[in-house]
């Protein structure tokens, strides 16, 4: 009987999956119908509105009211209303990923996408060396992978695909089409395939701000956070360089890309770098750039959850 509900529960999970996936496609084909402009203003106006009515919401404002104790309440609703319209327009502009970077260097007009540091990316293509870029979820963070592609640059990117492997399937194929390398960070040989990387030259890229359980403890906002070593661990064992990137969301459904030049990362008394401290580098620099476009960031996960802190 157990084995008999089992197999129905697997059976129910990809059916399920696969009208999810379904469901999504068709959601995709209409947003590709409105426009990357159209549907980005339609996942913002949905993502504001129903956002708020979700658990979610809750953990936004608590994380916000822990972070900016000083800042009024009104103020706090403010960003996580912004931070939900972020997350609604970033969605919505998946299915236009393809057209939507449009940097070109040559232009004699700016386009939807402005680019600071271009000398960097090239500098990371042409320099024959394995690199580093992390970054965060902010702005639309899809970006910098197609800038990449884009621009010759041998890069892949790191991601946690979703538990569904309907969704996972459908979120690897979208990413696919416009991005360059996209590696698993679990899952078998999800290890040898990050190292094949940079021991063949090529460039890593990951999002370091999430919550990570076997991480290292950092501060980040002012409070204790478990991060993910795992660039530092690998800036460490390649001493490679490391970048780091943001995207700015701008007015008039405009981005700005910043690639930091080489970080200067911490070293122990051997010379190499250590992992720790450089692991809140890196943090540091994230926070500086969540502090300064709170409202383009995700609030509304436990990012802060430290045992006895």
């Amino acid at each position: 009987m157990s084995r008999s509900r089992t197999g129905f529960r697997a059976i129910k999970s990809r059916v399920l999956g696969a009208i999810m996936a379904t469901a999504v496609r068709g959601v995709f084909g209409f947003a590709r119908l409105l426009g990357p402009e159209r549907s980005s203003d339609l996942g913002a106006w949905l993502a504001r509105t129903v956002g708020p009515l979700l658990p979610q919401h809750r953990i936004a404002l608590a994380n916000l009211r822990a972070v900016f104790p000083e800042m009024s309440e009104a103020e706090r609703i403010r960003i996580a209303r912004s931070a939900w319209a972020n997350l609604g327009r970033t969605g919505a502009e998946y299915a236009h990923l393809g057209k939507l970077f449009d940097y070109d260097p040559e232009a004699p007009a700016p386009g939807r996408v402005e680019v600071v540091g271009i000398e960097h990316f090239l500098k990371l293509r042409d320099d024959g060396l394995p690199g580093i870029i992390f970054s965060a979820h902010l702005g639309n963070w899809e970006l910098p992978a197609i800038c990449a592609a884009r621009f010759g640059l041998d890069a892949t990117a790191i991601f946690r695909p979703p538990n569904d492997p309907a969704a996972a399937r459908l979120v690897y194929e979208v990413r696919s089409g416009t991005m360059g390398g996209l590696t698993a960070s679990s899952g078998g040989g999800a290890a040898f395939a990050i190292a094949g990387v940079l021991e063949r030259g090529g460039h890593l890229g990951q999002l370091i701000d999430q919550h990570f359980t076997r991480g290292v403890v950092t501060t980040f906002m002012g409070r204790p956070a478990l991060t993910n070593p795992l660039l530092a661990k690998l800036a460490r064992h390649h001493d490679c360089p490391v970048h780091g990137v943001r995207v700015v969301r701008l007015q008039g459904h405009r981005f700005r890309l910043e690639l930091t030049p080489p970080v200067d990362l911490p070293r122990d008394e051997e010379g190499r770098i250590d992992v720790a401290r450089a692991t809140q580098v890196m943090t540091s620099i994230v926070e500086e750039w969540v502090r300064e476009n709170p409202g383009q960031w995700l609030w509304m996960h436990r990012r802060w959850r430290v045992s006895g802190k």
